[in-house]
C-alpha cells in the first residue's frame, strides 16, 4: 500500500504447548505517497547447485507400466541444497540475491534448502522469487548464527514492493541481536524460531504496508515500526513495539492486549481452525513432505516440543515437476495416485490442473509460477476432502480467463469440518509481468475451506497495466459455506475485491487497497452506490463474521471519486465485524462510510483512518 508516514514507537500493552512425536511412515526517504511504481527487470537464471535425487516408483498405481510416470527424483537446478560442510556458502546465497534483488517480474525462481545442523556468519539477503526453508522437522534441528534478511535498498528505502518470497523452519541467532525482515504482500514468515528481535521495517524505518507470520517464535521483541497492517497467527512472541493502523493476532502468546483503534490491536485468544503449511524435510539422505495435522482453538506454535503433529510421505510419492512439463503429463500424475511437488520455474497449462483425489498435495518450491494459456482456469478441486494447495503463484495469461483457481465445483456440498482443504501462501496475479486478464480470480466452493495466506492482486505497476488492459472484475468470490480465512489480502480489482455469498464465514485480518487507475466516477459506480465495496457480504448471508480489516483508497488517475463505503453486509444480528477501517491515502479519493451506513466518512489529505469498532 501506498504508506502513511513512518510511526513513532510506542510501548505495547501487553512457552508453547508440547506436541506429541509424529504419526508418519518416518521416525523422525521519503518516497512519494504511492506504493508502487513501474519498473521490474528479467533476471537471468544461473544454476546453482542440483537438488538432491530420490528416484522411485510412482505409488498408488495398479501396476508398473512403460508409459507409467516415476515419483521423486532430482529437484532440478534453482533447488540449492546446503549442509554445514558445504563451501562457499555465503558466496551462493550473493550470487542468487544479486539476480533477484530487483527483479520484480523477472523469471528467475529459488529454493535455498539447508540440511540440519548449525551454520555460523551467514547473512541470507532475499530477493524476488526466493525462498530460503530448513530441512528439519523442527525449525531448531537447523540454526543459522547470522540473519535472514531482506531491506529496501534496491528501492530507495522503501519497502512496500518486498513481494514474493518467505523464510520458513529455520532458527536465527542475529549477528546484532535482531533479524529484519521489512516486507510487503506475499513475504510469509513460517515456522521461524528467533532468538532475539525481529524488525519488520526497512533500514531507515521508511515506507513499509504489511505481512503474516505464523507457528513462529521470536524470544525478543516484533517492532512493525512503518508496517501500517500485520497479521501475526499461532506464535509466541516475548513482547510487541507498537502499531500503525491495525495489527492483528490470532492465537499468539504474547501479544498485546485488545486495543483497537487505539492501541491498534485487534487481539484473538486462540485461532478457530489451522492446519499448517506443508513442508519439505529429509530424513536420512531422503526427501519427505510433512503434513502437519489440523488445530481447533489453536495458540502457539505446534514444534515446541521440537517435533510438530502430523503424517508425511515420502518423494516417490511426489511427481516431481519441472518447467516445460504440460497440463496433461501434471495430470497423468495425478490420475496415478502421485502427488505434486512444482520444482521452481514458470509453468505454462493449457487445461485445468485437475485434482480429484482426497489428500491431494501440491506443493509449490521457490515460487514455482502457472500461467494459463488461451483462457484457462490454472487449477480445479475436486469436491473431496483433505487436500493441500501451497506455496504458488498464478499469473494471469493475456486471453482472459473466466477464473483462475477453482476450489471445489458451483454446488459443492459435502462436509469438510473434520478434513478441510487448505490454501496457504498461493498468489494470485493479473498484470505486472505482462498482459494478463481473469474475471474471477479465486472461487472457494468446497465448505469449509481454510484460505490461509494469500495475495490477490490486480497489479498497479509493470507492464500489461490499466483500467481495461488487465481487466479482473473479482478477487476472491467465497460460495461455500464454513469457510476460514487467514490472512487475506486482495487489491485493486474493478468490482468487488472479496464477494462473500457462503454462511457462516470467517476472516481474521484483512488487507485491501481498491483500484488506483478508475478514470472516473462512473467507471466505478455499482447502480446507485458509488463504488464497489472491499469486502462485500451477500444479501442472502445470515451468519458471518471479520476481524481487523482494512481498505485504502488511492484514485491517483481521478482524486474526485468517492467510494460510498468499504465494507457492505446485510444487517443482520448474525453478521458481525470487528475492527474494521477505511482510509484516503493523501485524499485520492474518499470514503463516506466504513461499513453500510456507518463510521465517519474520510477527509481532507491527512491519511487519517476512520474506524468502526464493531459492527453492529
Amino acid at each position: 500500500m501506498p504508506p502513511a508516514s513512518p510511526a513513532s514507537p510506542a510501548s505495547p500493552s501487553s512457552p508453547s504447548a508440547p506436541s506429541s512425536p509424529a504419526s508418519g511412515t518416518s521416525p523422525v526517504s521519503a518516497p512519494s505517497v504511492r506504493r508502487r511504481a513501474v519498473l521490474g527487470a528479467a533476471a537471468a537464471v544461473v544454476p546453482v547447485l542440483a537438488g538432491v535425487s530420490t528416484p522411485a516408483r510412482a505409488a498408488g498405481a495398479a501396476r508398473a507400466s512403460a508409459r507409467a510416470l516415476p515419483g521423486g527424483g532430482d529437484l532440478g537446478p534453482n533447488v540449492v541444497v546446503f549442509d554445514p560442510a558445504t563451501p562457499g556458502i555465503q558466496a551462493k546465497l550473493d550470487q542468487v540475491f544479486r539476480q533477484q534483488e530487483s527483479a520484480q517480474f523477472g523469471t528467475g525462481r529459488y529454493a535455498l534448502l539447508f540440511k540440519p545442523g548449525t551454520y555460523n556468519g551467514l547473512n541470507a539477503q532475499l530477493g524476488f522469487y526466493t525462498s530460503v526453508a530448513g530441512l528439519g522437522l523442527s525449525p531448531d534441528d537447523t540454526t543459522i548464527n547470522g540473519d535472514v534478511t531482506v531491506d529496501a535498498g534496491w528501492f530507495n528505502g522503501n519497502a512496500t514492493q518486498n513481494f514474493w518470497r518467505s523464510a520458513e523452519n529455520l532458527a536465527l541467532v542475529p549477528a546484532n541481536g535482531t533479524n529484519r525482515w521489512a516486507v510487503a504482500q506475499a513475504a510469509p514468515f513460517r515456522r521461524m524460531h528467533v532468538r532475539g528481535g525481529l524488525n519488520l521495517a526497512p533500514s531507515g524505518y521508511g515506507w513499509a504496508s504489511g505481512g503474516y507470520i505464523a507457528d513462529s517464535r521470536i524470544d525478543g521483541q516484533v517492532g512493525p515500526y512503518s508496517q501500517q497492517q500485520w497479521y501475526t497467527r499461532d506464535s509466541v512472541i516475548g513482547s510487541w513495539l507498537n502499531g500503525v493502523w491495525n495489527m492483528v493476532f490470532s492465537g499468539v502468546q504474547g501479544a498485546p492486549a485488545q486495543g483497537f483503534p487505539n492501541p491498534p490491536y485487534t487481539t484473538l485468544d486462540t485461532t478457530p481452525v489451522s492446519r499448517e503449511k506443508p513442508f519439505l524435510y529429509v530424513s536420512g539422505n531422503e526427501f519427505r513432505v510433512f503434513l502437519p495435522e489440523k488445530r481447533t482453538g489453536a495458540r502457539g506454535v505446534t514444534w515446541g516440543n521440537g517435533t510438530p503433529r502430523g503424517t508425511s510421505l515420502p518423494l516417490s510419492q511426489f511427481y516431481v515437476a519441472k518447467p516445460g512439463v504440460s497440463a496433461a503429463t501434471l495430470n497423468q500424475a495425478l490420475a496415478q495416485g502421485l502427488h505434486l511437488l512444482l520444482t521452481p520455474g514458470v509453468y505454462h497449462v493449457d487445461r485445468p490442473i485437475q485434482v480429484d483425489r482426497p489428500n491431494t498435495v501440491v506443493l509449490g518450491l521457490g515460487y514455482a509460477t502457472l500461467v494459463p494459456d488461451n483462457g484457462a482456469t490454472v487449477l480445479k478441486v475436486a469436491d473431496v476432502d483433505g487436500v493441500r494447495l501451497a506455496g504458488f503463484l498464478v499469473d494471469a495469461g493475456p486471453v482472459n480467463s473466466a477464473t483462475l483457481l477453482e476450489v471445489g465445483p458451483a454446488g459443492a456440498s459435502a462436509d469438510h469440518s473434520a478434513n478441510p482443504t487448505t490454501v496457504q501462501d498461493v498468489f494470485v496475479r493479473i498484470g505486472g509481468a505482462g498482459a494478463g486478464r481473469a474475471t474471477t480470480s479465486m472461487v472457494i466452493n468446497n465448505r469449509h475451506t481454510i484460505v490461509d495466506h494469500t495475495w490477490v492482486w490486480r497489479a498497479d505497476h509493470g507492464t500489461g497495466v490499466g483500467w481495461e488492459t488487465n481487466r479482473a472484475d473479482y478477487g476472491v468470490v467465497v460460495n461455500g459455506d464454513d469457510v476460514l480465512c487467514t490472512g487475506l489480502f486482495v487489491e485493486h480489482f474493478n468490482k468487488y475485491d472479496v464477494q462473500w455469498n457462503g454462511q457462516r464465514g470467517r476472516t481474521i485480518f484483512f488487507q485491501n487497497e481498491k483500484a488506483y487507475d478508475a478514470p472516473n466516477q462512473a467507471a466505478v459506480q455499482n447502480g446507485s452506490v458509488k463504488g464497489y465495496a472491499a469486502y462485500k457480504v451477500g444479501d442472502a448471508v445470515t451468519a458471518h463474521e471479520g476481524w481487523g480489516l482494512g481498505s485504502y483508497c488511492y484514485y491517483n488517475v481521478n482524486p474526485s471519486i468517492v467510494q460510498h463505503n468499504g465494507f457492505a453486509a446485510p444487517n443482520r444480528p448474525g453478521v458481525k465485524f470487528h475492527g474494521l477501517l477505511v482510509v484516503s491515502l493523501g485524499g485520492n479519493g474518499q470514503y463516506e462510510h466504513v461499513i453500510n451506513e456507518t463510521g465517519a466518512p474520510t477527509s481532507g489529505t491527512a491519511t487519517t483512518p476512520s474506524t468502526v469498532v464493531s459492527y453492529p
